[in-house]
């Protein structure tokens, strides 16, 4: 059975709707990024990250390849075809009882995708002020 903040993630990335992040996130949420050292809480830049890496990530080739779910934790990993780079991740979910996410810590590989999600991400987080 997937947990319901999962659920509630995989309808947002179905969506593709930003807005969705509100009820989702925890006002104290901790967001980790691949090129970011250090994490950036709150509700408001985690928001921000997450809203940029829709941009980036959710085009047509994203998938999720496999999930683990262990108690209020969830690894997700996926898949992302990008200017023809295979990105490969994984999303690693904490929630509270309330099922909003807590922590969402992004990991990336290989280097080169690294450093194109660097740049993407930069691009996107610019236009947004």
């Amino acid at each position: 059975m997937i947990p319901t903040a999962i659920a509630r993630w995989h309808a947002l990335v179905a969506s593709k709707d930003p807005g969705a992040l509100d009820s989702l996130l925890a006002e104290d949420v901790v967001f980790h990024s691949p090129v970011v050292h250090t994490p950036q809480v709150g509700k408001s830049i985690a928001t921000k990250y997450l809203t940029a890496a829709m941009a980036v990530f959710f085009n047509e080739s994203f998938r999720f390849t496999r999930e683990l779910y262990a108690e209020r934790v969830g690894v997700l990993e996926f898949v992302v075809h990008i200017d023809g780079l295979v990105v490969n991740g994984v999303d690693i979910i904490a929630w509270n009882d309330d099922h909003q996410v807590i922590e969402f810590k992004v990991m990336i590989r290989p280097l080169k995708a690294i450093q194109l999600i660097h740049q993407k991400m930069g691009e996107v987080l610019a236009t947004m002020g």
